[in-house]
């Protein structure tokens, strides 16, 4: 019997019992996670009060109390997830997952993290951003000895600082991030009322490079990725952030991927409240509505969910909006293929030339893909094709929503007289300019 089949279809999250009946008995029980749906984790109900992080399409590390220390356990291996429905990437993540859990735990506390290899060559797990001993750090034949199949690590360290953070191997760094090994760590402030907010989102920025009908990364790519993912998901299979009006939200994103995402949020602005080196004070914040967040950093916004609606929310390099596509596909925009299209024809009856007036018509059109492949754009709204992918998701505002719903509440109705509609009446001549000169205008007397 497989994982899988151990799991069970539709398992959420499921403890390893088999765990305790081994030579593991001393560890905590490795829970796992066999499915893409964000799991809203529960506030705690032992040790300091904090307001938990939701993961999008994820979910937290649960944890044992041995005394005064919080033990987690992570399992480094194998593991299948669904970038969007119609396809699965073969990855390599932690705990059934890609990217892993969240680890939240609170500052002041001691943590003690096992880690267990199950992958086909040695590994460690670094913690990105925190202060901790040089022997806990995790970066192989530096800080310990790599960890090698089969074998458990005890990482034990305690938490000197609140913010988020993340951890990743830095043994065969290259191929293991390529394969998806990624994690967030969030430590929350020890004072509740520092700093509050009524909903928290976290997510990270990862890449893959699966040629289509693939399902294991290329993992020598350096650039040309072709998969943008926040926590290894794609448009439309990554979910809304479901927010409750009058709520105060924050958002940390973390970038693991070779190249800077600038954020965007549509219909707000938002002040940046922290980066993966702390808290930012209110006398320092600034301004923002898209935030870029450089390679391997986070960056942590805040806004008042005060404006109703959905609000786009993505990367502004548009191409990190497009799933797997062609880098030399050659642009037709312009051209008559008319000639072309009715000789191709012959031999292939059917066939359609596209291209020719942009590429907004692969959103309307269900083309033939291979196994396995995702259309380059895709996506459905209320009013026809969203014609996105990659990292790209919904800030839903909604009135009434429970103070714990993160249910998607379905797409919203815009109230009379606030939506973009068809003119059918006289218009002027609109205003040309025929010249490239910079034109200076006249103040007006």
């Amino acid at each position: 019997m497989n994982r899988r089949q151990l799991l069970g279809a539709g398992a959420a999250l499921v403890s390893t019992a088999a765990w305790g009946q081994t030579s593991n008995t001393g560890l905590p029980e490795a829970a796992l996670a066999d499915s893409a749906a964000t799991q809203v984790p529960p506030r705690p109900s032992t040790g300091p009060d904090y307001n938990p992080v939701v993961t999008l399409n994820g979910w937290s590390l649960p944890f044992r109390m041995n005394g005064n220390v919080k033990e987690f356990h992570l399992v480094a291996e194998p593991v299948e997830r669904e970038l969007a429905e119609g396809m699965t990437a073969r990855l390599w993540g932690y705990n059934g997952q890609s990217i892993g859990p969240t680890i939240e735990a609170v500052e002041g506390e001691r943590v003690r993290i096992f880690v267990t290899n199950r992958l086909p060559e040695h590994t460690t797990v670094h913690w990105h951003g925190m202060i901790l001993p040089s022997g806990m750090d995790g970066v192989g034949g530096l800080s310990h000895p790599a960890i090698p199949p089969g074998k458990t690590y005890v990482y034990e360290f305690d938490l000197i600082k609140s913010g988020t953070f993340m951890y990743h191997p830095h043994a065969d760094e290259m191929v293991q991030m390529a394969m998806g090994m990624h994690g967030l760590f969030i430590v929350h402030p020890k004072d509740p009322a520092f700093m509050p907010v009524d909903r928290d989102f976290a997510f990270l920025l990862n890449a893959f490079d699966i040629n289509p009908g693939a399902s294991v990364p290329r993992v020598m790519t350096m650039t040309d990725f072709n998969l943008w993912c926040w926590n290894s998901r794609v448009f439309p299979g990554i979910d809304p952030l479901v927010v409750r009006k009058g709520d105060r939200v924050r958002v940390r994103v973390g970038n693991l991927t070779m190249t800077n995402h600038p954020i965007h949020m549509h219909g707000y602005d938002f002040e940046v409240t922290g980066t993966d080196g702390g808290w930012v004070p209110k006398s320092a914040r600034w301004p923002e509505v898209s935030i870029d967040i450089p390679v391997g950093a986070m960056r942590a916004y805040e806004f008042d969910a005060v404006h109703e609606g959905d609000w786009a929310i993505h990367c502004h390099k548009s191409h990190h909006t497009m799933n797997a596509m062609g880098h030399d596909v050659p642009t037709f925009i312009g051209a008559d293929m008319t000639r072309l299209s009715e000789m191709i024809g012959r031999h292939r009856p059917g066939y359609m030339a596209m291209g020719t007036a942009g590429m907004a018509d692969m959103g309307m059109m269900e083309m033939p893909l291979p196994d396995n492949t995702l259309p380059m754009m895709t996506g459905w709204g209320p009013y026809g094709p969203l014609e996105m992918g990659g990292m790209f998701s919904v800030v839903k505002v909604r009135e009434g929503i429970g103070a714990d719903d993160y249910a998607d509440p379905g797409w919203y109705e815009n109230p009379p007289g606030t939506e973009a509609y068809e003119w059918t009446g006289e218009l002027s001549e609109p205003a040309r300019s025929g010249s490239a000169e910079t034109q200076v205008p006249v103040r007006k007397s």
